[in-house]
């Protein structure tokens, strides 16, 4: 039985001492001992909870393994980290949101279809739970780790949250204030705006920036799938606004 403890514990010497622990609690009380038997050992390792620590090194080693074999663009690995943390009995959950945040943070603005799946996901998880569900997730994961690869959004945040964390009393440029009293009016709320549906080309030549930022640039799109478009468009922009061709 010892042997057999080794076996499924596979090395880890953490989840040895948990399956001992757990054979002695369901083992069978005499009058000066604890008496565990094959049948009882053979349940308590057949409890993958047990392998499988939820809160610990190993929950956070996986869904690590699952992030970049995803990022990576490799299905296989990817799918193989999903199946060991479910079947040891993970929160499909847990899993799902964790695809989402990936959906965006790695994926984003390359294909922005990968966030709306990765919500269904998540949605088909908690109608169905396990381990039904366990199809919809493999799904997510296939679909994250072949799919155009962008951290855009992700560094664009980044970059403009030190800014704002740094500069926090910058003032909104009038221009972009709200104006709903005389008051801000008469202080030139609001001079200056251009409601960008009124012009032809839905725009306007105003700056939107604090003045300290005038020019700062957060997002810089890739190349990579329909962030394509979005670079395409975005240098467009940023030459009519500078005054070039209509």
């Amino acid at each position: 039985m010892l042997e057999a403890i080794a076996a499924a514990a596979d090395g880890d010497a953490r989840r040895a001492l948990n399956i001992l622990e757990m054979a002695v609690t369901n083992g069978e009380m005499e009058a000066d001992r604890t008496r565990v038997t094959k049948e009882i050992l053979a349940q308590c390792i057949g409890k993958k909870s047990l392998l499988y620590d939820k809160k610990g090194e190993e929950h956070y080693n996986l869904i690590s393994a699952l992030h970049k074999s995803m990022r990576n663009t490799d299905p296989d690995a990817a799918v193989y980290w999903l199946a060991r943390m479910l079947e040891a009995g993970e929160d499909p959950l847990y899993v799902a949101r964790r695809l989402i945040r990936f959906a965006s943070e790695d994926v984003g603005m390359a294909d922005s279809q990968a966030l709306p799946l990765a919500v269904a996901a998540y949605q088909a998880c908690h109608f169905l739970g396990m381990p039904e569900c366990n199809v919809h997730l493999s799904h997510a994961v296939i679909y994250l780790s072949l799919a155009p690869k962008s951290n855009s959004a992700y560094v664009a945040y980044e970059t403009a949250k030190v800014d704002a964390q740094s500069m926090l009393a910058e003032p909104v440029p009038l221009t972009i204030r709200n104006a709903p009293t005389s008051l801000m009016a008469d202080l030139h709320y609001g001079d200056g705006y251009v409601y960008a549906h009124d012009t032809k080309e839905k725009m306007a030549r105003m700056q939107c920036l604090p003045d300290s930022l005038a020019g700062r640039e957060y997002y810089h799109p890739t190349s990579e799938g329909e962030e394509e478009k979005a670079r395409e468009k975005l240098l467009r922009v940023k030459e009519w606004k500078r005054g070039g061709e209509e």
